[in-house]
């Protein structure tokens, strides 16, 4: 079999096949989002106190 015959494979699309939930720019994660350093760790210590308890 000549293989040279064959043709090329079709040409991707270069898109993802699903969006995420939670993908940059989007309503829940806007662009240039960040957390105060007081928050951050705020939410440490609940995480850690959470995981002490159960």
């Amino acid at each position: 079999m000549d293989y040279g015959k064959s043709g090329v494979a079709p040409k991707g699309k270069n898109a993802p096949r699903h969006t995420e939930h939670n993908a940059k720019g989007t309503e829940q994660n806007p662009f240039g989002a960040r957390f105060t350093k007081a928050e951050l760790l705020a939410r440490m210590k609940a995480a850690a106190e959470a995981k002490k308890k159960g």
